[in-house]
């Protein structure tokens, strides 16, 4: 009787072991796919294609003018090209991809602007926190992924000029490491 019980345990023990396996393998190769980045984009309000959108954009460009704080404008900068980054999502949603790699455009060439002023910050003497770096690259790992994201559904011809958008992520990531 106790040799029965024995071979059961050790054939239930065998069998839970080989279905534990079996679910992390299944795991595992589910997490080699890219994971999906968590950072939240801001909410864009006023997409490109509506017509109070100029309004917008001379309201950000007199707001970066009057920012003297090279920190603040740089968080400043960071706000904006999350902004971008939102609004080409959604206008890639909407099927206009002309509209949607322009904001990624803008929304890069703003990120590629923070750099050059922490630099000029940590010159003067003005100091930045930790948590806004991490800040930074976790920004940058989100844009990495919409631009992607964005490209998904693109043919040939426009994907050349979506690799130059994910150049300039690239070397949006190499001047935050040198932060």
């Amino acid at each position: 009787m106790k040799s029965l019980i024995s071979i059961l345990i050790g054939i239930f023990v065998l069998v839970s072991s080989i279905v534990v396996f079996h679910v992390q393998a299944q795991t595992d190769s589910l997490q080699l796919e890219q994971p999906e980045v968590i950072y939240p984009l801001p909410y864009p309000g006023l997409l490109t294609d509506h017509p109070l959108y100029p309004l917008k954009e001379l309201r950000d460009k007199i707001l970066i003018f009057t920012t003297r704080d090279n920190v603040k404008k740089a968080q400043f900068y960071l706000h904006l090209s999350d902004k971008r980054m939102a609004t080409a999502l959604q206008l890639a949603q909407k099927g206009k991809e002309q509209l949607s790699k322009r904001e990624l455009i803008n929304a890069e060439t703003y990120f590629l602007k923070i750099s050059p002023l922490l630099k000029d910050a940590k010159k003067q003497g003005s100091n930045f926190s930790e948590d806004f770096v991490i800040k930074l690259q976790q920004s940058n790992a989100k844009h990495k992924e919409v631009i992607t994201d964005v490209m998904k559904d693109l043919n040939q011809a426009e994907i050349k000029t979506f690799q130059s958008i994910l150049e300039m992520n690239q070397q949006a990531t190499k001047e935050i490491a040198g932060l």
